[in-house]
């Protein structure tokens, strides 16, 4: 009550910010009379000269009267387009760092074109992020026109791109591309081995078309670059011939539609264990025993495969591969494999070739990806009802955008029926009613397999329509382009993010765009005029049968989804309709909708055949939307505190990465992880004043044989008298210096300081990827820690922690062991000639890898030296390594010239060089 009352007496949060931004519309228009008197060329200056303004110390914000007015003008004259001014008030709303919710058809590409400019005067580059590959080229060539005739660069991000193009794309003032593009080459960039071979710029500000399908559906999945991991394609084979059974019998498992969970029952548990144990897969123990972990696995991905995903609903078969279809957007997304080995359980299901299980070596979510963005901004057509995640998530609040026109729409009551048939008969009779109108119609369907489901009925009828879903994506333009053609029918599985507007009598552009392939001269004139005239003929005809008649099929879990389908129908003041169909038997309404709400309507009469239309019903849907919205809200907001604490250690390990690529010389760095290695591994071995024969002696001499390559006669000094724990770590540390800087100087301190350099960050990526994967594994048997009356949460941060910490000691215990062992190896023959020897070292025999110590002819050879994994993107490769042409000896200062001041001094001594012999006297 005292809400609606302050409402009434101040307006909404919505309705105070609109004013704010209002005030400002007078001081754009007060800019354009000076701005229209000026040629193309003092336009096109107006530019530098507010560069030169933001140089001197003018603000962002006291520019954007006069920027926005240039780019109004110049949209004007470029693009025969002048900004209204709620897209004025819309830019206004993206500079501030907030979401413009603004209709379908409200012209959000040109609304993004003013803070695009604005933020790009700075010359640190803006990101305008869109949902799919078509739109960011679109989007790019359409405004590129616009930004070039102000003076501003335009790169787009799309795939099969060579590093070179992309970083020319990123250099550019405007970069337009897909999240996916912008978040892998970000991982791809943090496994570059040199600083000037990654792409990307420091990131400054980012505009998100369709902001709610990128930042809430698509956030869903982390993006995770791979590499190949051991086959077991043959297992996934046997196991699904099992489980195909035995899913047949729904008492074999307990499912939750609800959470997307299956497991099996007890039954199932048995009935799989003898399937297995027949078909020769496990030999001994039950399923659960610690040896059938691994089957135990793929048993789980196969039951989930045969009874949560169903073909031609989340996924299709085409050309031999199980192609993921988006449940959002109903496109199929190419490249795209569920993890954990489910993508394989799929293809063994459906008998396709079964693709080699990958290792995650680098991901991200997009929460965090976006979040590292200094200035953040988004626009959709539905966002007010996730406004708690945005701000929640990301800071980032909601301000609804007026339209241009009053929206004159009509949505009707939902009908509901008893059933999925009686709901289909009644969809196709609404069809043929209003096709006899002329009408043209938009229906929606949830799945490729409704889609095609109500196709049948309409062509059993010779009702001709058009099908849009994954498997016509081809045909998308065209579909869309004349789905406002009078008496037109589009059956499309979903509306979201399809980038082109269903305007009335058909969209001219996009049908001069195709149909004029192929012709030129005064056959395209004549053709785009007969066009232009066609559907001239068509809007007012299409306008007075009543514009576009929208039928939702279903409702989807999100009243976003249902929103955008609706949101097609009544663009820019335009008549228009929508009504939604439903029945007992849709997933929405038997998973989560009450039994209370069945049992209701059943009581109130509802029979086979026929409709119940009220708005009780319709309130007590969006009750139901509302719980599944915060359902899946909490889940991702869940997921985030968990990928939080992985994201901390993430931006730990890339800014020391950028830090080692950046430092010509790591020899510090190297020698402070020796030092801690050894002061680590005498720390284990001799206890804090212990006599000698309590040291674990012939342990220790071990251990430095396999860290430093040496060896040394601890058990001897264990017999001294007077030996300290502290006197065998400086002794080790001294032996170990002197060893590196006799390495140091026989290989020269270039190729040495290079070496050291390579190996660092390539022993940094292995062991980061080990520690990915144990995050991996920790998180998810982590939830049984609640049985034990513990907090997850905690209890994964405080485990992550550990393990950060043991992968640390991993890296310098590697690092330092791969250092005592590289060799170099010259062509043979050669070795005499340059004055080299060249050391018969033993590998290592902690498992730090079974690569050869000796590379081929003139290449850096270590234990498990890799500098990245080609099946992830080619990368800068060390080049071959030659010994120096002139040696360093160890007893000629003379050959020390090139030492580096931070370097360990060629005497041996262990010193570093600026304090040893090449001190400044």
């Amino acid at each position: 009550m005292f809400a609606s009352l302050a409402r009434a007496l101040f307006g909404s949060a919505n309705d105070r910010s609109l004013k704010a931004h209002q005030r400002r519309v007078p001081e754009v228009a007060a800019c354009e009379p000076a701005l229209r008197a000026l040629d193309d060329e003092a336009l096109r200056s107006k530019t530098a000269e507010l560069r030169g303004r933001l140089a001197t110390g003018a603000t962002l914000d006291e520019l954007l009267p006069e920027a926005f007015a240039v780019v109004r003008e110049a949209s004007r004259r470029v693009l025969g387009m002048r900004h209204f001014d709620v897209q004025l008030i819309g830019g206004m709303v993206l500079h501030s760092g907030r979401i413009a919710e603004m209709r379908t058809g409200e012209g959000k590409t040109l609304v993004g074109t003013l803070p695009t400019y604005l933020n790009a005067l700075s010359g640190k580059g803006v990101h305008v992020v869109t949902v799919n590959d078509y739109l960011a080229r679109r989007d790019a060539e359409e405004m590129s026109h616009l930004y070039g005739f102000l003076g501003l660069s335009t790169g787009v991000i799309v795939p099969n791109l060579s590093d070179e193009q992309r970083r020319e794309a990123y250099a550019a003032d405007i970069t337009y591309g897909t999240n996916n593009e912008f978040g892998f080459d970000y991982l791809r960039d943090n496994m570059k081995y040199r600083l000037e071979d990654m792409v990307q710029r420091p990131f400054n500000y980012a505009i998100v078309d369709e902001v709610d399908s990128i930042l809430i559906d698509e956030a869903r999945t982390p993006l995770i670059i791979s590499g190949p991991a051991e086959d077991s394609s043959d297992l996934y084979r046997r196991v699904d011939a099992v489980v195909a059974e035995i899913a047949k019998d729904p008492a074999h498992y307990d499912k939750d539609e609800k959470f997307r969970t299956v497991i099996l029952t007890e039954n199932g548990t048995e009935a799989v264990e003898a399937a297995l144990m027949e078909a020769g897969i496990v030999s001994e123990g039950g399923l659960y025993d610690i040896a059938n972990v691994s089957v135990v696995h793929h048993v789980q991905q196969s039951l989930r495969a045969h009874t949560l995903f169903s073909r031609d609903v989340d996924y299709i078969v085409r050309g031999g591969k199980v192609i993921i279809i988006d449940e959002f957007t109903g496109r199929m997304m190419e490249g795209r494999r569920y993890s954990d080995g489910l993508h394989q359980a799929l293809e063994a299901k459906e008998h396709q070739e079964i693709q080699q299980e990958n290792q995650t070596l680098a991901s991200i979510t997009f929460q965090n990806y976006f979040r590292m963005y200094p200035k953040l901004s988004g626009m959709t057509g539905t966002a007010m009802t996730e406004a708690d995640e945005f701000a929640e998530i990301y800071k980032l609040d909601v301000v609804e955008i007026p339209t241009n026109l009053p929206v004159q729409r009509r949505d009707e009551d939902d009908e509901v029926y008893l059933n999925e048939a009686d709901k289909f008969l009644a969809v196709k009779k609404l069809i043929e009613e209003v096709h006899a109108t002329g009408q043209p119609i938009l229906v929606g369907t949830t799945s490729i397999e409704k889609s095609e489901h109500l196709s049948e009925l309409l062509k059993a009828d010779n009702v001709p329509h058009s099908v849009l879903n994954a498997r016509f994506h081809e045909m998308e333009a065209t579909i869309v382009a004349q789905a406002g053609a009078p008496g037109a029918i589009t059956i499309a599985t979903n509306m979201a993010g399809r980038g082109t507007d269903i305007k009335l009598g058909g969209n001219v552009e996009m049908r001069v765009r195709q149909e004029l392939e192929g012709l030129d001269g005064e056959a395209a004139a004549a053709r785009e005029a007969e066009i232009r005239a066609e559907v001239a003929e068509y809007h007012p005809r299409v306008k007075e049968a009543g514009g576009l008649f929208v039928i939702g099929t279903e409702r989807h879990e999100s009243r976003r989804i249902d929103n955008q389908l609706r949101g097609r129908s009544g663009r820019q003041g335009d008549p228009g309709a929508s009504r939604f169909f439903l029945s007992l038997q849709d997933d929405l309404m038997r998973i989560f909708g009450s039994d209370r709400m069945s049992g209701m309507l059943q009581r109130l009469g509802l029979k086979e055949g026929e409709a119940i239309v009220h708005p009780w019903i319709n309130r007590a849907l969006e009750k139901a939307q509302k719980k599944v919205e915060a359902r899946n809200f909490d889940t991702r907001k869940n997921l985030l505190k968990y990928d939080d604490v992985n994201n901390d250690q993430r931006k730990e390990v890339y800014a020391q990465r950028r830090e080692f690529m950046s430092s010509e010389d790591v020899s510090d760095i190297v020698l402070s992880m020796r030092h801690g290695v050894i002061e680590q591994a005498v720390q284990a071995r001799i206890p804090e004043r212990a006599f000698g024969e309590q040291w674990q002696s012939e342990e220790l001499a071990e251990d430095l044989r396999r860290l430093l390559a040496l060896d040394l006669p601890v058990p001897d000094w264990s017999r001294e008298d007077g030996v300290s724990r502290e006197e065998v770590t400086a002794r080790v540390i001294e032996a170990a210096d002197q060893a590196a800087a006799a390495k140091a100087a026989n290989f020269g301190p270039s190729v040495m300081r290079y070496i050291e350099k390579q190996l660092l960050l390539s022993t940094l990526d292995t062991v980061w990827k080990e520690h990915l994967l144990s995050l991996d594994q920790l998180r998810q048997g982590i939830a049984l820690r609640a049985y034990g009356q513990k907090d997850p949460l905690n209890e994964y941060k405080n485990e992550a922690f550990a393990l950060f910490n043991a992968m640390l000691d991993e890296l310098r215990e590697r690092v330092t062991a791969m250092l005592s062992r590289v060799e170099i190896m010259p062509p043979p023959g050669e070795a005499e000639a340059l004055g080299i020897e060249v050391a018969d070292a033993a590998p290592p025999s902690g498992g730090f890898g079974t690569a050869p110590l000796s590379a081929p002819v003139g290449e850096v050879a270590h234990s498990g030296f890799t500098p990245a994994s080609a099946s992830i993107e080619e990368v800068a490769r060390p080049t071959a390594v030659r010994p120096a042409e002139h040696p360093v000896h160890s007893a000629d200062p003379s050959t020390w010239t090139d030492t580096p001041r931070n370097a360990p001094c060629p005497c041996g001594s262990g010193n570093k060089y600026k304090h040893c012999h090449g001190r400044v006297a």
